[in-house]
């Protein structure tokens, strides 16, 4: 017996801003999902600050719609591969995928990933050129680049017949084809592909109960929930099930609570049918990649496979001279409970113990993952201090190995000298560069992941913030040897108190500083770069000695260049092995890791 044909399960990929989230809203919107009364939030799915803030989607979530009788369940992807845990679990969900491709830039190499994970999984696709109004859309050719990624991508040949709908998103206008949606129209056009294009699942909802634990929450009420999709079987509120483990061995217990989703909310349902998302409350123990099977037949579904982490750094108590004095979360205990907790519910990540039972070592995808894991904790209250990405190194037939990566970078033509100069420094290889649309270049490089540690942030930097980079590991390859870091030293404070500005006009022409007059200041704190490669030590506490006698000119006002300030991502990225990001909920320092100078030296001679 056939599924149910009144489901559709489809991802929406996109490149960051082509207005993924945008069309959800609107097709929220045209299916009734907000009511009249209801007030209405741009960008609902982006629901978590740091993804507003950012304008990346971090977390896959689902919302659900009713058109002409079919329950189409739509999953919100992120475009960045440092993520590509939470991408693996939203595919795991779906029988398809919506392209969302802006009209003018093209597809991007965001775009480029996650259909590619698509491809792997033979999912079919609908695409949707977005922005069809904007005064530089390029339909045609961007039809063709479209065509010519799933060529690149080596899609077979039913994959290419895909249709094509143009829309405008924050007009709710969408028709088939390319070309201008007229005035009137609406986004059936999007939709009706989506139920024709994408199959039914193929689950027999009368075989025995088989459903795939893709997603952990949580609730005040019903404790953690598990969110998933049905296999085959039928899922029954009140039934006895078994959650078949990642150790094989199997839980028997009732569904306390049944849950689907509706909108953009969930609701009690009575059962969900082989295809269909299902929420569920009663197993505390439950992890991602675990199945709910039938009391009497436990057999599991293949776990969920997800890229390794390639990076790792050390997360530790803060123990500099100002602990707790904005957070409220301090202890080795608590920050070992939320890192079990994230997870729990991320399965790209990974945490160990160290030699330190204050110190824990965390591994994901790469440096943005592991900073937005920090920066959710900072604004959860946490204090803490942490390391250095370091690359995690395998032996591949005795011979030492690193993780690899490809970047690629689009950028404007006069910063093409800039990328690749760049990618030299860091023991990458230019492969490809291919001219873009309105001045730009993709500028496509290969090279170990520690080279990677900062790309984004100098590049950022370098071309005034016009440059869009995607990171994507590409395997392993052998150590490449030492690879140049920053190139002055570290200006370290060598006692407590507070900067005056007297102290740092001396000090500015001997590096770049952190810090302005007024900031607080400890020992071992670092409050600059030297222009120099030596580490200096300073006091920027110092105040002007004050006497009867002045100088001509030497009283002059104080006049100081603005200083860097470093963000979490510019701070890990910057820091040396010998040094710790000091992280807070209104602060972020760079400190030594031995704060005295005396401490220091004994280090260096061990």
């Amino acid at each position: 017996m056939p599924g149910p044909p009144s489901i559709r399960n489809v991802a929406l990929i996109a490149h960051v801003d082509h207005g993924k989230t945008t069309l959800v809203d609107a097709m929220l919107n045209a299916a009734g999902v907000f009511e009249a009364h209801e007030t209405r939030v741009d960008r609902v799915m982006d629901s978590d600050d740091q993804e507003r803030e950012r304008g990346i989607t971090i977390l896959a979530k689902a919302a659900a719609i009713e058109w002409n009788g079919t329950r189409i369940n739509l999953v919100d992807t992120p475009g960045h591969s440092d993520f590509g845990g939470e991408v693996e679990r939203a595919l795991a969900m779906v029988d398809g995928v919506l392209l969302l491709v802006d009209a003018a830039e093209g597809p991007m190499p965001q775009t480029r990933y996650v259909l590619s994970k698509a491809l792997a999984r033979g999912l079919p696709a609908v695409v949707v050129i977005n922005k069809v109004d904007r005064s530089d859309a390029r339909l045609a050719e961007v039809a063709d680049e479209i065509y010519q990624l799933f060529f690149d991508l080596g899609a077979e040949d039913h994959h290419i017949e895909f249709p094509i709908v143009s829309s405008i998103a924050r007009f709710g206008r969408a028709m088939p084809g390319v070309g201008i949606p007229p005035e009137g129209s609406d986004l059936s056009a999007i939709l009706d592909a989506v139920v024709e294009t994408i199959p039914a699942p193929s689950g027999d909802p009368g075989a025995p109960l088989q459903a795939m634990v893709t997603n952990l929450d949580a609730s005040d009420y019903m404790g953690r929930l598990a969110i998933g999709r049905v296999a085959q079987g039928t899922l029954r509120a009140g039934d006895q099930v078994g959650l078949v483990r990642a150790d094989g061995s199997v839980l028997k217990r009732r569904l306390t609570s049944l849950l689907g989703f509706s909108g953009l909310g969930r609701v009690e349902v009575a059962e969900r049918r082989a295809g269909d998302l299902f929420v569920v409350a009663g197993f505390p123990e439950v992890e991602i990649g675990d199945t709910l099977a039938g009391p009497d037949d436990t057999r599991s579904l293949p776990r969920l496979e997800v890229d390794e982490p390639v990076l790792r750094m050390t997360f530790g108590v803060n123990t500099s001279p100002m602990a707790g004095k904005s957070g409220s979360l301090l202890t080795s205990r608590q920050i070992r409970a939320r890192l079990e907790r994230e997870v729990l519910g991320n399965v790209s990540i990974r945490i160990a113990d160290t030699s330190s039972p204050d110190m824990i070592e965390v591994a994901g995808r790469g440096e943005l993952q592991l900073a937005v894991l920090i920066e959710s904790m900072r604004r959860e209250g946490f204090e803490l201090q942490v390391s250095r990405p370091e690359v995690i190194v395998r032996q591949i037939g005795g011979v030492r190995h690193e993780p690899r990566e490809r970047a690629v970078v689009d950028v404007p033509d006069d910063y093409v000298g800039t990328i690749t100069q760049a990618v030299a420094a860091r023991r990458g290889l230019v492969e490809d560069m291919r001219p873009g649309e309105r001045g730009r270049t993709i500028v496509s490089s290969i090279g170990p992941a520690r080279g990677l540690i900062g790309f984004r942030s100098e590049l950022m930097t370098s071309t005034r913030g016009t440059a869009l980079v995607n990171q994507q590991h590409e395997g392993w390859m052998p150590w490449t040897g030492a690879i140049a870091g920053r190139s002055g030293g570290a200006m370290v404070s060598d006692r407590a108190g507070s900067a005056t500005g007297f102290a740092l006009d001396n000090l500015q022409s001997r590096g770049e500083l952190f810090i302005e007059p007024g900031d607080t200041i400890y020992e071992g704190m670092i409050f600059g770069e030297s222009s120099r490669p030596q580490e200096m030590t300073a006091n920027p506490a110092k105040a002007k000695q004050l006497t009867n006698i002045r100088a001509a000119g030497s009283d002059d006002a104080i006049s100081l260049k603005p200083a860097r300030r470093l963000t979490l991502e510019t701070a890990i990225e910057w820091i040396e092995d010998d040094e710790l990001v000091e992280v807070t909920p209104d602060a972020i320092r760079a400190r030594k890791r031995h704060l005295s100078e005396s401490q220091r030296r004994r280090a260096d001679k061990h």
